[in-house]
């Protein structure tokens, strides 16, 4: 689908209902913790060539959606799912959603743990071994792993239960314990002994290596695998400079940015098309 589609789609959403131009103003944006880096980095080329300011706020998507909703100011809302921009756009408060990215989850495991994508089933069900994963419902990187724990069940009866029951919900949640400034919190959890396998993004395979080389990705097998659809959306009411914002990270420069950091970038053109 083109890039001007899009533009279409958004502009007649938050854009429209747009009633002053606060071309001063920094563009507030709101974006998935799992978006951090690389939309960091998309804001940053954005203010470059624009001169127009960003604020961003990360976090889990349920978590922001839930504070959008009771009232925080809120102009671009890039979520890890495309179920919470959906649930704000049924409510009136924001424009349609456009799907602008695509992640995978993947299987970390701390040193001195080993799997494959054969046998990682049967080490998640290891109850020697402690399984990590994000919070459902605040963050659906727990809604992604737990939709891997139903998969689970046409391999192996009974083990959606055990899986849902032994899951440690680490991060992602309103208590979650950060990890410690500038340290990915799913290598943090793992290098500290608090799991010893967790299910998380493959995007973050990057940050970890780096933080935390010991630390080994496993690709969940084809009957396990789940993939991540992000949704972005601009709110009613925005400045124009939101939907400029909007339209940069749909682009094909913010595409690039999304690429680099491992998304799948579904605006980016085809090789040869």
């Amino acid at each position: 689908m083109r890039y001007s589609f899009f533009a279409g789609l958004l502009l007649m959403g938050g854009l429209a209902a747009s009633s002053a131009v606060r071309a001063q103003e920094p563009v507030l944006l709101h974006a998935a913790g799992s978006l951090r880096a690389a939309l960091t980095e998309v804001t940053q080329a954005f203010t470059a060539q624009s001169g127009l300011a960003v604020k961003p706020a990360f976090g889990a998507s349920g978590l922001l959606r839930e504070r959008i909703a009771k009232g925080e100011a809120a102009e671009v809302f890039a979520s890890a799912d495309l179920g919470n921009p959906r649930a704000l756009a049924k409510e009136g408060r924001s424009g349609p959603v456009v799907l602008f990215a695509r992640n995978e989850l993947c299987a970390f495991l701390r040193p001195g743990v080993t799997a494959t994508p054969e046998t990682l089933l049967e080490r998640m069900l290891d109850t020697g071994l402690k399984l990590g994963t994000s919070t459902p419902r605040a963050d659906p990187s727990g809604d992604y792993a737990f939709q891997v724990f139903a998969q689970a069940e046409a391999v192996k009866p009974g083990a959606r239960a055990a899986l849902e029951a032994k899951a440690l919900q680490l991060t992602g949640g309103p208590g979650s314990a950060p990890a410690p400034d500038g340290l990915n919190v799913y290598g943090h959890n793992l290098a500290s002994g608090a799991a010893d396998i967790f299910l998380a993004y493959c995007t973050n395979a990057a940050p970890i290596a780096k933080e935390q080389p010991g630390i080994r990705l496993v690709r969940l097998p084809p009957e396990l695998a789940v993939g991540a659809e992000y949704g972005l959306t601009v709110m009613n009411g925005a400045s124009p400079n939101a939907g400029r914002l909007a339209m940069f990270i749909l682009a094909q420069e913010g595409q690039a940015i999304l690429a680099r950091h491992g998304f799948a970038a579904p605006t980016l053109p085809r090789e040869g098309g």
